[in-house]
């Protein structure tokens, strides 16, 4: 779990900023057919493969929240910044958002068919990250997916970097290195879009959408 004192100050940040936030991202997604595409294959791989729950972990102001119930998923949001989830639960009333932190869910073990974390875990300190992953895994039910967004290092050798983020401390990390985290705690890399920035971006950094999966249960063979 995130420092006590790492998980306020993103939260106090973000409670600052959330209506400007909201304001400069809420339409965000209609210039970005990439990311709806992907979105629309998450939501479609979730679907099939038994149609569960669905957490948008880092959530914001619900947008995203929204995006998946629209795609057809039975999705809530989670979100550290009081602020953020008052935006969202005015927005949005017909969803369910709560105040919490993605590396203590209130939530049982192997009931989630699926978890969104777009540009979330890139506020959580590097020592932490293996301890949240596991935190992901447990709430996952077998054969559940995983959808991370986050920002590449350039040098595959580098297994994060900080940058200078608006809001609060960041980092990005090598896709590699991510891939081998998620291994270890039983979530299989199952593909992986990387982004190159445009030239107009205010960070020139790589964009990683990267998607896995729990295993699925075992199954039985067939009688004799």
């Amino acid at each position: 779990m995130a420092a006590p004192d790492t998980l306020t100050a993103t939260r106090d940040a973000y409670d600052a900023v959330a209506g400007t936030y909201a304001d400069m991202f809420r339409a965000s997604l209609r210039e970005q057919p990439l990311e709806r595409a992907l979105l629309a294959a998450f939501a479609e791989t979730v679907r099939a493969d038994g149609d569960g729950p669905v957490a948008d972990l880092g959530c914001g102001p619900g947008y995203v929240t929204a995006h998946l119930r629209d795609l057809g998923l039975r999705a809530s949001g989670v979100d550290a910044s009081p602020a953020m989830i008052e935006l969202a639960r005015r927005a949005h009333p017909d969803l369910r958002f709560d105040v919490g932190s993605m590396a203590a869910l209130d939530l049982p073990g192997g009931t989630l068919g699926g978890i969104l974390s777009r540009w979330s875990v890139i506020h959580t300190p590097p020592p932490e990250l293996p301890a949240l992953l596991a935190e992901f895994a447990r709430v996952l039910a077998p054969g559940g997916h995983l959808m991370l967004s986050f920002w590449a290092t350039e040098d595959p050798s580098v297994p994060t970097r900080a940058f200078d983020h608006a809001v609060a401390p960041a980092h990005r990390w090598c896709p590699d290195h991510l891939s081998a985290l998620l291994r270890a705690h039983g979530l299989t890399e199952r593909s992986r879009t990387v982004q190159e920035p445009l030239p107009t971006d205010r960070r020139q950094f790589r964009s990683v959408h990267l998607l896995a999966r729990k295993a699925p249960p075992a199954q039985r063979a067939p009688a004799a």
